[in-house]
């Protein structure tokens, strides 16, 4: 991993643009972060193209950074700058095709688009979690947080250094993932928009339902995609002041 760039926010946390290969990727830590007093750190999810996320993930951090937690965000694959699939752009079409026409939404397409994603993603992710834990102003537990909710799934299950998770369901995950969701059993918080125009609805409560956590907890809110209460941002970080300290 290289650092790129970074500056010192008006609030007192340090951005820091990386790369991990080619990959680019975002930290943010706040003041208190030290060799002495390393920050829990929480990876920051999201739907892919950090240039038009960015405000939303920074937003986000600096809320964490307030409540003492490091952030780290990382591009997906196919997203942004990096090299598209020729299969993942097609599955993506039939997907808008679908929803533009208010079909039902096939469990074919939805594999076809979120399967590869995760194979290719998953890894990606553990290994900045091995870059960002050798920092010394970084510490576990770590936990996850947003979506794709299909990445955070297999992240829980698979990586053993994530100790909660609060995970947004606001994108599709493949039937075939929910043998997974049963094998969860860290702490959840999973946030559903009841509204929103892109998600099916069902589909969400059902994976709710399979996740094998003793704790899980659903907060769902009116309203659409984009119209998350602001509290909620609150709420996220009392669940991993619980979990991460």
């Amino acid at each position: 991993m290289q650092f790129n760039s970074e500056k010192r926010l008006d609030d007192g946390v340090l951005e820091r643009e990386f790369t991990l290969g080619e990959i680019p990727g975002f930290l943010w830590t706040p003041r208190s972060a030290s060799a002495s007093a390393p920050a829990p750190l929480i990876l920051c999810g999201h739907p892919g193209g950090l240039p038009m996320m960015y405000p939303r993930l920074a937003a986000r951090a600096r809320s964490a950074a307030a409540a003492g937690f490091a952030a780290a965000t990382l591009e997906l694959p196919g997203s942004g700058d990096r090299p598209r699939s020729t299969a993942a752009e097609q599955a993506r079409a039939d997907l808008r095709r679908a929803i533009g026409a208010g079909a039902p939404v096939g469990d074919e397409i939805v594999a076809r688009l979120v399967l590869p994603l995760v194979e290719q993603a998953v890894p990606e992710w553990r290994a900045v979690l091995d870059a960002l834990l050798a920092l010394p102003e970084i510490s576990g537990p770590v936990g996850y947080s947003g979506g794709v909710i299909a990445i955070g799934v297999r992240l829980a299950v698979v990586e053993p250094r994530i100790a909660a998770a609060l995970l947004f369901a606001g994108s599709f995950v493949p039937r075939v993932m929910f043998d997974e969701a049963r094998q969860v059993t860290i702490p959840l918080q999973v946030l559903l928009q009841w509204d929103d125009e892109g998600n099916d609805r069902q589909l969400a409560l059902d994976l709710f339902d399979a996740f094998g956590s003793a704790e899980k907890t659903l907060h769902a809110n009116m309203g659409g995609h984009t119209g998350v209460p602001q509290f909620e941002g609150d709420a996220g970080n009392r669940f991993f002041a619980r979990h991460l300290k």
